[in-house]
């Protein structure tokens, strides 16, 4: 049986979801699961996803935020 910090440190220590928006052009919305480095602030986090996903969907740099979400990932 896998322990609760196994599993955390296999997946990630958050989990996260975005949804972006270029209205009348495109919307999408992602999530995973992420280690931040040790010192990162929540902003920092949503820095590095938010321009990864315009990187892979350039259609979408600049795109407006709908929802983000960053939560510990433990019950």
């Amino acid at each position: 049986m896998t322990s609760q910090n196994q599993t955390i440190q296999q997946q990630g220590t958050h989990q996260w979801v975005i949804t972006l928006e270029k209205p009348g052009l495109a919307s999408g919305s992602w999530y995973g699961v992420y280690t931040p480095p040790v010192g990162a602030t929540r902003h920092d986090v949503f820095k590095v996803l938010k321009s990864g996903i315009e990187a892979e969907n350039p259609e979408l740099a600049g795109a407006t935020v709908i929802f983000f979400a960053l939560e510990p990932n433990t019950l």
